[in-house]
């Protein structure tokens, strides 16, 4: 089905909110008449954009400052919305970490994998029932284009937009006739705060400025994927291209490629 109408008692949630694609998000549902709850790690940004899209869009966005990869506060997260409405669920939070996994910092892949794979696994399963039990609700999954095939020096990361991609689509077929969707997210490069997160910012350099797409135009066509019910939402040229290589491509080039890329900004 399309995304559930807003109402005053329902909720979207939209984690990694404080900036990149996940504020454009919230600005895209809120725009649509959905009250929000708005989760990140910074509490002034959410703040800040709780407060301008309740006074521009006239919904109720709460805050909720949360560090969704620490494992108790993300249980505690998960405990509440599962006993809320929760109409439209965009698992949207992500970091990614470049160059050899042998020299990166394990606690920091941990981290990753926390946040990337079983945050996204965990708040579904908190909604999921709640959702399946009105027959309503929308489920948005960002994956990426990292996810179709290996990525040496980008290994962690891959590996979890690989979980996303696959988990988004499998839910969706197990979803089929109960109301309630899932949609794959995929993009490619996107001009956000991301490799300044991931401290590598020579990989901005890799993709010729043409190229790259704006958190609003990924965060408009996700919605409107959601909204049109469509199983993935790849924005953005490169990001196609990027899409049928990785799919349809033989793996083992995929990977000497994507090595000799990374090698040269880690």
């Amino acid at each position: 089905m399309s995304l559930p109408p807003p109402t005053p008692r329902n909720r979207a949630v939209v984690t990694g909110a404080s900036s990149g694609i996940g504020a454009a998000l919230a600005e895209q549902l809120a725009a649509r008449g959905y009250s929000l709850v708005l989760v990140a790690r910074r509490q002034d940004r959410l703040r800040e954009l709780a407060t301008r899209l309740s006074t521009t869009h006239r919904v109720e966005a709460e805050a909720y400052p949360c560090d969704l990869g620490d494992r108790d506060a993300r249980a505690k997260l998960a405990g509440e919305l599962a006993a809320r409405d929760i109409a439209v669920l965009c698992n949207n939070a992500g970091f990614a970490t470049y160059g050899l996994l042998s020299t990166l910092d394990p606690k920091r892949e941990r981290s990753q994998v926390e946040l990337d794979v079983v945050a996204v696994h965990e708040l579904t399963l908190a909604v999921l029932p709640g959702m399946l039990a009105r027959k309503a609700g929308a489920i948005l999954i960002t994956g990426s284009t990292a996810g179709n095939q290996p990525g040496p020096n980008n290994t962690t990361y891959a590996a979890s937009k690989a979980f996303a991609n696959t988990f988004a689509e499998s839910l969706r077929a197990e979803l089929a006739g109960t109301g309630v969707s899932c949609t794959l997210l995929a993009p490619g490069p996107v001009q956000t705060e991301f490799t300044r997160v991931a401290e590598v910012p020579a990989v901005d350099r890799l993709v010729p400025g043409a190229l790259w797409v704006s958190a609003e135009t990924v965060a408009r066509q996700a919605v409107a994927g959601l909204a049109e019910d469509r199983r993935r939402v790849v924005p953005g040229l490169f990001a196609k291209v990027q899409t049928l290589g990785g799919l349809y491509s033989p793996r083992w080039i995929s990977a000497a490629l994507l090595r000799a890329v990374y090698r040269r900004v880690t």
